[in-house]
């Protein structure tokens, strides 16, 4: 009722703003083994163990969790040299148990939804990013190695890349093992 008062008043309606925030977001994926996972105590066992190891990393690195059950944890950032150095100590960390992740890391505007999640392009790119992750591998988006120039984290180009459904052309890196701690 407010909006038809105030184009009465003005004649203009008042378009409200989505709800979004910038956000640098961090897949992870358990590479293979989820199959087991369900039919192997041992696998469920070193599943939750290792998710809770990541909620701590998450914490850690001043993150917030998003998603912890879907295809792989699934966190939200300020900065991205801390999502970086999350992604690498989760995945340092799952190598430890013999587990192998992709991570994948990109920064952009996010639609904030109910309960804590969050949605838009930039998810959908973050997703997109972790896909092409190889096992055991830290990638990012052109914007995310952008952001962290100066910060001593070091980057292997893996070329451009579209994503089936997005709009453009993305420019990848890897993250160097032992260069983002």
């Amino acid at each position: 009722m407010l909006n038809e008062i105030e184009e009465f008043l003005t004649g203009a309606r008042h378009v409200r703003e989505p709800d979004r925030v910038l956000a640098t977001l961090l897949y992870v994926n358990i590479v293979g083994g989820l199959a087991a996972a369900h039919c192997s105590r041992h696998w469920r066992d070193l599943i939750k163990r290792f998710r809770a190891h990541v909620s701590k990393e998450i914490k850690w690195f001043r993150g917030r969790e998003i998603d912890m059950e879907g295809a792989g944890p699934l966190a939200a950032f300020d900065g991205p040299a801390r999502a970086i150095r999350c992604a690498c100590a989760v995945s340092e960390y799952a190598a430890r148990l013999n587990i192998e992740v992709r991570a994948g890391v990109h920064t952009g505007e996010c639609d904030l939804l109910e309960g804590g999640r969050v949605g838009g392009l930039a998810v959908e790119i973050g997703r997109a990013v972790r896909a092409r992750a190889e096992a055991g591998e830290v990638l990012v988006s052109h914007t995310v190695k952008d952001l962290v120039a100066g910060s001593g984290i070091v980057f292997e180009e893996r070329g451009t890349h579209s994503f089936e459904g997005l709009p453009g052309e993305w420019r990848l890196f890897r993250v160097e093992r032992g260069a983002c701690l």
